[in-house]
This record gives structure tokens, sequence and C-alpha cells, in this order.
């Protein structure tokens, strides 16, 4: 019986953080331009939106109930009474204005510098009216507090004076039950007029600390008034242009560009577009076998040319090595890349002509190939229509795209091997499994994969090992590669012909060889 269950696979991490890290470094355009935007903003608001006119004083403050280990509670409540329409309107009535007080507190502020020392800031139209705003408001608060302090002081000295009077009252009635002096009479008369004794001298003790506390209530008012002052006279702040456009544009900077991280890194997670060989390999089901920057198309500096020139020379040997090895024409599917696939084309037929003619079929969509201007030496390129009238005698190198909108039906016709032009971070997961499962389909061997513009810092294995190689068996006259029994992920179909094998991606579900299973 055959057995059709599918080999479980490794689960996947739920977020990959070697390639979230790389798919936001690739989007360094991203979050540069935000950062340099950020800069640009905060520089343009220094210029453009200066800060008015501000005035600053220090105030002194003495409190009744200071102590040393006060963490700022009495500052605070400071502050907070310095926001209140009471000393705005004693401020403004200073100030001769006529405005609200409402809006007079949105031009001056407080802070705490210490428990003991309030910074007052005060904006206005011009410095002058700066500086009278904040010595209005300063000199507003100092009243209130003084007055508060006075207040506090009389009350607590009234209420011990009111304390003294009712004991005196207390005192003048027992001095008046006791009389001129001890009369003559009973032991119980007599010990009533020893409690009357006692009784008076309490109330006399009292009376006194009474006084006493009253004189010293009044005593420490004088000191808390003195204690509080203005000890800054108010004073304009200078507006320092550099320093104002350093500060905002290096604020706009971080602003800027922990946003483009931010962005990038999400759209990096959302769009789940494979940027390592590794990811790239295992979801196309074929290895990378090579690798081509698309800054080795471009021209450069001398030194840079030789090192690019170099690169595509190294690709161009290794695909003239694939196609010379088998009869086959070869195609390039593009996906992300149409010109590097184009010049690819042309680099290798032009290698190939050498030794044999050699025509390039140009399928690109637009105008690929055909709009470009033709030098000396260069091969012939033709249509996909004028493919079919071509003589056997030539070899054939096909390109066209595998992007969305793809002509999957004209793969086959185009050639029966491929090699894959993928710019790294263009399709998506879900779009190089639907390459590799149309590919299979049309029995379209891939040969490789060439990376466009691969991370620099890349370091994963983009090679797909299927472990020992098996000994070729022979089903019905025809030799069949056998898959080997590796953990690699991809499967191998076999096709009609003997070199028609190809390498299925994670997604497909591994095929139970029946004959095998038989034995």
């Amino acid at each position: 019986m055959t057995s059709t269950t599918t080999e479980p696979t490794a689960a996947a991490p739920l977020l990959d953080l070697q390639a979230l890290v790389v798919s936001v470094r690739r989007r360094r355009r991203l979050w540069g331009s935000l950062a340099l935007l950020g800069l640009l903003l905060g520089a343009a608001v220094a210029v453009l939106l200066p800060p008015p006119p501000t005035a600053v004083t220090k105030v002194l403050v003495a409190h009744q109930d200071d102590q040393p280990n006060d963490p700022g509670t009495l500052i605070r409540t400071d502050v907070a009474l310095l926001h209140t329409t009471r000393i705005a309107d004693a401020a403004l009535k200073s100030l001769d204005s006529s405005e609200s007080a409402e809006d007079f507190m949105e031009d001056y502020a407080g802070a705490g510098l210490t428990n003991n020392l309030l910074e007052i800031k005060a904006t206005g139209a011009t410095g002058e009216e700066a500086v009278a705003r904040a010595d209005a408001v300063a000199e507003a608060f100092v009243a209130d507090h003084v007055r508060r302090i006075k207040q506090a002081a009389a009350a607590d000295a009234s209420t011990l004076l009111a304390q003294r009077d009712r004991l005196q009252k207390e005192l003048d009635q027992v001095n008046e039950t006791i009389g001129d002096g001890p009369p003559e009479g009973s032991p119980q008369e007599s010990a009533n007029l020893e409690t009357l004794f006692a009784r008076r001298a309490e109330l006399s003790s009292r009376i006194s600390d009474f006084s006493q506390r009253a004189a010293e209530a009044r005593v420490g008012t004088p000191r808390l008034i003195a204690g509080t002052q203005i000890v800054d006279a108010p004073h304009t702040l200078k507006h320092s242009l550099p320093k104002a456009l350093a500060t905002n544009g290096g604020i706009g900077l971080v602003l800027g560009l922990v946003l483009g991280l931010v962005i990038a890194a999400v759209t990096s997670v959302v769009g789940d577009r494979p940027v390592l060989r590794r990811d790239i390999a295992r979801h196309l089901g074929a290895s990378v076998t090579a690798e081509l920057s698309r800054s080795a198309l471009r021209p450069g500096l001398l030194w840079r040319r030789r090192r690019r020139r170099a690169a595509r020379t190294r690709l161009t040997s290794s695909l003239a090595r694939t196609v010379r090895g088998s009869s086959e024409p070869l195609a390039l599917l593009e996906l992300g890349c149409p010109r590097v696939a184009g010049v690819i084309a042309l680099d290798l037929a032009r290698t190939l002509a050498a030794d044999e003619p050699v025509v390039v079929v140009d399928a690109l969509p637009r105008q690929g190939l055909a709009g470009r201007r033709p030098k000396p030496g260069d091969p012939e390129v033709v249509g996909p229509e004028r493919a079919a009238a071509l003589p056997s005698d030539r070899r054939r190198i096909g390109v066209t795209s595998v992007a969305p909108g793809a002509a999957w039906s004209d793969l086959a016709d185009l050639a029966g091997r491929a090699v894959l032009v993928v710019r790294a971070g263009h399709g998506t997961t879900a779009w190089l499994h639907t390459v590799a499962r149309q590919l299979a389909d049309r029995r379209v061997e891939v040969a490789g994969v060439v990376l466009v513009d691969p991370d620099p810092r890349d370091r994963t294995d983009g090679t797909l090992w299927d472990g020992p190689f098996p000994v070729p068996r022979v089903r019905e006259g025809r030799p069949v590669r056998q898959n080997g029994t590796g953990s690699s992920p991809a499967v191998q179909a076999v096709t009609d012909g003997p070199r028609r094998t190809e390498r299925l991606p994670m997604w497909a579900a591994r095929v139970p060889d029946s004959d095998q299973e038989a034995r």
C-alpha cells in the first residue's frame, strides 16, 4: 500500500531578526530621507518661528514649615499658586493692562530650581515688555506670599490669645471663690480650698504659656517676610540662532530617524519580502549560484570599474559553462530587474558567439532590448514571434519576465532550462512560491538563481543540499535522478527527459516513490 503522508517540516520562527535587520538596512533611503527631512524641518522651525522675547527672574521663598528633608512639595505649591487668577490680576493691575487673567497666565511660567528658589519666565512683544511682565509677576507673588504669612501668623496669634483670655476668665472666677484668705472651717472646706489654690497655679502657668506662644508667632513673621525677596532682577534671555538650529535640527533628526526606522521595520514585516539568499533559495526551490550588484552596470571611478567589470566577467563565465553543458536553449527569467537581465543576456550571448551562432529572444515587457542602441559585434535580437522561424543550428538565449502579469503559457516554448535573475527584496514570499510552482508545472528546469543587489553583509548559505549523491537507477529505460537523504527541503520532480529535473520549494509536498516502496 502506498503511503501518502508528508514529512513534517520545522516550524518557522515568528520573527527572523536577521532578515528584519537586513530589510531595515536595505531601506536606508527611506529612513535616511525621513531623518534628513526632520533635520530640515527642525532648522526651518528655528529660523521661521523664533521664540518670543523672554525675561527671567528668580525669587527666594521662605516657608514657615520648611524642613531640610522636604522633597520639594512646598516649592511645587508655590509654582501652582503662581498660576492663579489672584496673582495674575495683581500683576495686570500693576501693569495697567486690560488683558484677561486667563490669557496672561499663558505668557509666564514658573519652575522650582531648589526647595526655596523659584524661577519665573515671562514673554512679551518686546524685551522691555517681557521684563516688565516678569517683574510684575514676581512682585505680585512676593506680596501674596507675605500677605499669606501675615495672615497665618495673625490667625495663630489670635487663636492663642483667645485661649489665654478664656483661661484668664476662669482664673478670675477661681480668685473670687478663694476670696481674701483661707476661712476657718471644717476639714472638707480646707481640702476644697487647697484644690482651688492648685487650680489657680495651673491656670496662671497656662496663661503665661499662651502669652509667650502668641508673642513668638508674631516674632517669626518678620524673618519669613524678609527672607522672601527677588534675588535676581528681571532680565531678557539672549536668543542664539546657531544654538537653536543645532537643538531643533538635532531633535528633528532623531525624531525623523526613529520614525523612518519604525516605518521600515513595520513595512518589512508586513511586506514579507525575502532578502537573504537563504530565504530566496528556499522559497524558489533553487540554489543561488551567482550574485551581481546593480552598481556593476553603472559607470564609476577607475578602480571601481575594474572591480565591476571583473564581477560581470565572472558571472558571464559561470553562465556560459552552464549553457555549454547542455544543448537545450536557456532562458533568463527576471523578477524585479529587467535591465539587469537584458545586460546579462547580451554579455552571455557575446561570450558564446565566439564558439557558435547565438540569437537572443527578447520577451521582456514594454520595450526590452528592442529599444536599445546596438553596438558593433552585438548578437542578433529577435522577438518571440520570430523565434519559431530561427534555424536549429543557432543557440537561443531567451530573456523574459516572471513578474506579476507574466505570460506563463510562453515559458515552455521559450526554453526548457532557465536561470532566475531575482532582485533581493523585490518579490513577496507568496509570489516566489507562485514562480516556483508555475515553473514546475511547465517542466522548466531551474539551473540556478542569480541574485541581484544582494546585501553585502549577508552571510547566509543560498545552496540547497540533498546530501550524498545517490546511485542513478533506470525506470522504463530512462535514467532518473533520485533524491538524497539529506535535510534539504527541496524535492526533485521527474520529467520526460533525462535532464529535466527541478527543485521544488518548501511548500511542495514530498511525493513518495511508489517503485521504491513496492520494493
